[in-house]
């Protein structure tokens, strides 16, 4: 270490301007570059031509003139702009280098982030695409257990028919009737269970309907089967010469023969996996039936007698 004279301390305050406030200080440390290394070396030997310029190795006194010279080098080559590194001073004094890697890091999350929601989107479409195919799977298997309907009979309690005028006060033959239908329904499923409901039951004598009835809503469970009975009747229907056949019967029941048709649609509908994956069977049922006045109370067994749909 050279101490600095008194005439060269004062010329360099005076050549500098007054100083602003204080603020943080930032050092920048060069590197010496491979020509730097080469006059370093060129100057240490004592072989060396005494023409060529050689750096002094001590780190701390240098010439204002041979920074100078270096600093507008560096900003003449661009490469020797490398070397340089930002420092920052921290709290307690020491240096603290700016490295060029928190960009790196930044770019390696977020790319981190991109893959993570790239897969993220790929196990979703893998999850529905395998819960599409298992309940397809199910709804095909469930096609194959299509719940079995038998109608086993129908008793006609009473008949009564009068004569008697509509509502409209219109003077025609008016019949009453009351039935009960007993039907055997089975559900095989092995693993849901169905919840049954049909539409009105009604008796037509070709195209006149002189009695109905509606059956009552139950859920059938897995591997089981009920009997259901539901009441048919009707109440005072009027007939407008509807059913020629009964003029001649109105004191003999007992040879009353009247063709009857029973038609009803019978909807079962289960649910596999909840609402997502149901199954429907539809079933329309149509029944031929004749009333004969000697067989009331009696049941008239129709198993033989009905279409299934």
């Amino acid at each position: 270490m050279h101490a600095k004279t008194d005439s060269e301390a004062t010329s360099i305050d005076t050549s500098w301007p007054p100083r602003s406030p204080p603020r943080r200080p930032v050092y920048y440390v060069q590197s010496p570059s491979n020509h730097d290394v080469e006059k370093m070396s060129y100057g240490s030997s004592p072989t060396g031509s005494p023409t060529h310029q050689y750096y002094h190795c001590s780190p701390i006194h240098h010439s204002r003139e041979s920074s100078t010279s270096r600093f507008s080098a560096s900003l003449k080559n661009p490469r020797s702009l490398s070397g340089w590194k930002h420092v920052k001073v921290g709290h307690g004094g020491d240096d603290v280098e700016d490295d060029d890697d928190d960009g790196g890091e930044m770019d390696g999350r977020d790319e981190c982030k991109a893959n993570n929601f790239r897969l993220y989107i790929c196990l979703v479409l893998l999850f529905s695409l395998l819960f599409t195919v298992f309940s397809l799977i199910l709804w095909g298997a469930s096609k194959s257990y299509k719940p079995k309907i038998f109608i086993k009979h129908i008793v006609f309690e009473s008949i009564y028919y009068q004569a008697g005028n509509d509502q409209s006060g219109v003077p025609t033959d008016m019949i009453s009737l009351n039935s009960t239908v007993l039907i055997s329904y089975r559900n095989p499923a092995t693993f849901y269970a169905v919840h049954v409901a049909s539409t009105p039951w009604e008796l037509h004598h070709f195209q006149l309907k002189i009695a109905s009835g509606q059956m009552k809503k139950f859920t059938q469970s897995r591997k089981s089967g009920r009997k259901v009975v539901t009441i048919v009747k009707g109440y005072q229907v009027p007939l407008y010469g509807g059913m020629p056949v009964l003029a001649n019967t109105r004191e003999h029941k007992e040879s009353i023969a009247v063709p009857l048709n029973l038609t009803f649609v019978m909807r079962s509908r289960g649910y596999i996996l909840g609402r997502l994956v149901k199954t429907k069977f539809y079933g329309k049922i149509r029944c031929f039936v004749t009333l004969k006045g000697n067989k009331l109370g009696k049941p008239l067994n129709l198993t033989d007698s009905c279409i299934y749909q």
